[in-house]
């Protein structure tokens, strides 16, 4: 399966937000999509602060940036699935 283009993926994005606007959207396709690029958003993040933390030496500033997008991210995470964050921890 191939990655789609920056243009593909915009206009894809585009598309989902339109059908969830218009209520259009009856396999929870445009929601899982939308969704998953967020998450995705955050988890490069998290990799982008670890091998900041990596190269760095692994020093004390960059160990805060990286638990800080990790704590963001699982806070995101449980936000958008309703779960209660005392309950997964």
């Amino acid at each position: 399966m191939g990655t789609p283009t920056k243009k593909e993926l915009e206009t894809a994005l585009t598309q989902a937000a339109k059908m969830r606007e218009h209520g259009e959207d009856p396999h929870f396709m445009a929601k899982s999509l939308l969704n998953l690029n967020y998450r995705l958003k955050h988890l490069e993040q998290v990799l982008h602060n670890a091998e900041l933390y990596l190269h760095s030496g692994q020093s004390a500033t960059e160990h805060t940036h990286l638990v800080r997008s990790i704590a963001k991210y699982h806070s995101l995470e449980h936000r958008s699935s309703g779960e209660d964050e005392d309950s997964i921890l």
